[in-house]
């Protein structure tokens, strides 16, 4: 597994490696990369993200091309939240060694539309999400029903950009059995 950090980046590390813990516990071995080095950053500045998005994608297909990656992983999904979910659905496009993709409040990425098929995706939203609108989410999952691709969401109601405690225990619960499905 793959597990790509939001505009945050890591500094809110306790967070992100939390996540990692829980698809570790579901049995699945978890790379957090570090995409923000290819650019010296440590956030994302809303200005910049579709200046540097390419190169975010880059940093990870890196991670993805090693053979070493590849020897030890056969089957490879990917977990993002908001940019991170953003950069794995374009990943995904672009590379058939990605078998499975979990979208936490991520945006549809520039050029998805001109990629391959996406694999089996969960999708996961506040309705009243401010920074990535729920229409993100309605629009990518028809994209993959049009696709015949396999398409789960689940639109939290008056959650914002992220998940509250009183959520967050479905949110988990579903990504760890559409992983454990697909992978």
């Amino acid at each position: 597994m793959i597990l790509l950090h939001g505009s945050d980046g890591l500094t809110n590390a306790a967070r992100y490696r939390l996540a990692a813990q829980m698809i570790a516990d579901a049995g699945h071995a978890v790379l957090l990369p570090r995409y923000f080095e290819a650019t010296g950053d440590t956030r994302a500045r809303y200005g910049d993200i579709r200046l540097k998005f390419p190169l975010w994608r880059e940093a990870v297909e890196i991670v993805l091309g090693d053979p070493a990656f590849g020897a030890q992983h056969g089957r490879v999904g990917i977990v993002g939240f908001s940019l991170g979910g953003a950069l794995a659905l374009a990943l995904a496009a672009r590379s058939p060694r990605i078998h499975a993709v979990v979208n936490f409040f991520g945006f549809e990425p520039a050029g998805l539309r001109d990629g391959r098929p996406l694999p089996p995706t969960l999708i996961l939203h506040g309705g009243a999400d401010r920074v990535v609108p729920v229409a993100n989410a309605a629009a990518i999952e028809r994209h993959i029903k049009a696709q015949g691709g396999t398409v789960e969401s689940h639109i939290y109601p008056g959650e914002g950009h992220g998940l509250s405690l009183a959520s967050l225990p479905d949110a988990i619960a579903r990504a760890r059995g559409f992983l454990q499905r697909h992978l």
